[in-house]
């Protein structure tokens, strides 16, 4: 029976969100400015919500205490100004740094094997010596151990010359590969950094084999659907 209220401006945050991430596309597709364009802009403006929250929860607040829906209810007025004033800056400091690091370190060691002229070579050999759906789900299933992310732009880096069908085959068996283990995906590398031991690598690993199926699943719909493709 307890009842639950968002916070205030939640709403508009999770607006803030979904412009911020149209801010990076704009700014790469369009403006032809790096995606850390967009995505400083939209925490400038996520930045300028909050003085605005900062500003008017005095305000908010009274007007909360004035709408007590029963003569009982005790007023949490303070209470919810200590839980709601946030600090953006102060959530950044926060975060995971171990994550960043590695996927920080991740891309350095991707770019300086491209720069080397290893990641050519590593495309002549899968792409050029096999077909190219066997070296995206041979580069899916890599994924499990390597992020996912950082294997994408390795392909990125490469440049393959392979149809659309085969793009959209790599996007999804990457996708999907990075999660047949914990350390293969973002969010499952920062669930470990979080979670400090509840969940594990071995907790993981036993939903591995439904994973796996889901994959090769995945694969075959993926032909049947986008057959037009290829």
């Amino acid at each position: 029976m307890e009842r639950i209220e968002l916070q205030r401006g939640a709403r508009r945050v999770i607006f803030l969100f979904g412009a911020t991430v149209a801010l990076a596309v704009f700014s790469d597709m369009y403006l032809r400015l790096p995606p850390a364009v967009g995505m400083m802009a939209g925490l400038s403006l996520l930045q300028f919500f909050t003085f605005y929250l900062y500003k008017t929860e005095s305000r908010q607040a009274s007007e909360r205490a004035g709408r007590r829906r029963y003569p009982d209810e005790p007023d949490m007025s303070s209470d919810i100004l200590g839980v709601r004033r946030f600090d953006i800056f102060e959530k950044v400091g926060r975060l995971e740094w171990d994550t960043l690091l590695f996927f920080y370190g991740a891309m350095m060691g991707i770019g300086g094997l491209g720069f080397i002229g290893y990641l050519d070579a590593v495309s002549a050999w899968l792409y050029g010596q096999h077909s190219a759906t066997l070296a995206n789900v041979l580069v899916g299933l890599s994924s499990a151990f390597v992020d996912n992310g950082t294997l994408m732009f390795a392909v990125l880096s490469m440049h393959p010359d392979i149809p659309e069908g085969q793009w959209l085959l790599v996007t999804l068996t990457l996708g999907v590969g990075g999660s047949l283990l914990a350390i293969g995906s973002a969010p499952g590398i920062a669930l470990l950094g979080l979670t400090k031991g509840q969940y594990s690598f071995s907790s993981h690993l036993k939903w591995c084999p439904v994973i796996a199926l889901g994959y090769f699943v995945a694969i075959g719909v993926h032909f049947l659907v986008n057959a037009r493709y290829f």
